[in-house]
C-alpha cells in the first residue's frame, strides 16, 4: 500500500485488517476453497471488528467512512481470502449501500443495524435464467395488490441466497413501461411463503449459487427501496460501486 496516498487514519485501518487478514483468513482460505464453503464463520468476524459497516453512518451502528476505506478492507481481505473478499464486497456494496443511499428512514432504521452486526444477512436478486446479462429483460413480476404486491418469477446465480434472510429483489412493477422504466427494487423476507432456494452444485460439488423462485409470494409495497419503476437507476448506480471495487479484490 502506497503511504502517499493514505492518512495515517487509513494506513491503521490497513493495518489491523492485514493482520487480522493474514493470521486468520489466509489460513482458512485453502480450506475454503477445496470444500467450495460459504465462510459464514469469517463473516460474523468480519462484523464482530465492525467491518461491515464501514461505509454506513454511524447513527446505524457504522463507522461513516467511504469509499476509499471500503477499498482498503477490500484489497486486504483479497490478499488473504478471494471468496470472504466477494462476499463481503457483495454485502456492502450491494445490499448495504442500497438501503443506506435510496432507503428511506425507517427502513435504515429497521434493516442497517442487523446487517451491519451480522446477524442479518442480505443477498441481491438480479440475473434471471432467461436474461442473462440483460437485467432490464426480467421476467419476475410484481402486480400491486392494495399495500403489498404478489410475486412471480426467478432469479439464478444468488449467491448468499442459501443463508440470506432478505433478498433485494429486481422486479417489474410496471408492465407497460418501457424496458428500462417500471422496475423497482423490493426488500423480501426470504422466510416468506412461496421462496424457494434451489443449490446449485458445481462441478466439484460446491454449493455457492443458487436458483431462487417466488410463487405468489406477498410483500408491503413499503418494501420498495427507492423510488416505485424507478430501480434501474438505483441497480446501475449500486453496480457501479460494487464493481469499482473489482479492482481492489484482485489487488
Amino acid at each position: 500500500m502506497d503511504n502517499l496516498l493514505y492518512n495515517e487514519t487509513e494506513l491503521m485501518l490497513a493495518k489491523t485488517v492485514q493482520d487480522f487478514a493474514q493470521d486468520y483468513l489466509a489460513p482458512m482460505a485453502p480450506i475454503l476453497d477445496e470444500r467450495e464453503e460459504f465462510p459464514m464463520e469469517n463473516f460474523h468476524r468480519l462484523a464482530s471488528m465492525g467491518l461491515l459497516g464501514i461505509t454506513i453512518d454511524e447513527k446505524y451502528g457504522g463507522s461513516g467512512g467511504g469509499f476509499k476505506e471500503f477499498s482498503i478492507v477490500t484489497e486486504e481481505i483479497a490478499k488473504a481470502c478471494g471468496a470472504t473478499s466477494a462476499i463481503y464486497g457483495s454485502h456492502i456494496g450491494l445490499v448495504l449501500q442500497s438501503i443506506a443511499r435510496f432507503g428511506n428512514e425507517e427502513q435504515k432504521s429497521r434493516f442497517l443495524p442487523p446487517l451491519i452486526d451480522g446477524t442479518s444477512v442480505g443477498a441481491w436478486g438480479l440475473t434471471e435464467p432467461e436474461s442473462g446479462s440483460d437485467l432490464a429483460s426480467l421476467s419476475t413480476r410484481a402486480v400491486r395488490d392494495g399495500d403489498e404486491f404478489v410475486i412471480n418469477g426467478g432469479k439464478v446465480w444468488t449467491t448468499m441466497a442459501h443463508r440470506a434472510d432478505w433478498i433485494m429483489l429486481l422486479t417489474r412493477t410496471d408492465p407497460d413501461a418501457p424496458k428500462h422504466r417500471g422496475i423497482s427494487f423490493v426488500l423480501v423476507d426470504m422466510k416468506s411463503p412461496g421462496v424457494t432456494v434451489r443449490p446449485i452444485i458445481n462441478m466439484a460439488g460446491g454449493h455457492e449459487f443458487n436458483q431462487v423462485t417466488f410463487d405468489d409470494v406477498r410483500v408491503p409495497r413499503a418494501n420498495v427501496v427507492g423510488d416505485e419503476d424507478r430501480g434501474w437507476y438505483v441497480a446501475v448506480t449500486l453496480l457501479d460501486f460494487e464493481r469499482s471495487g473489482i479492482d481492489y479484490s484482485a489487488a
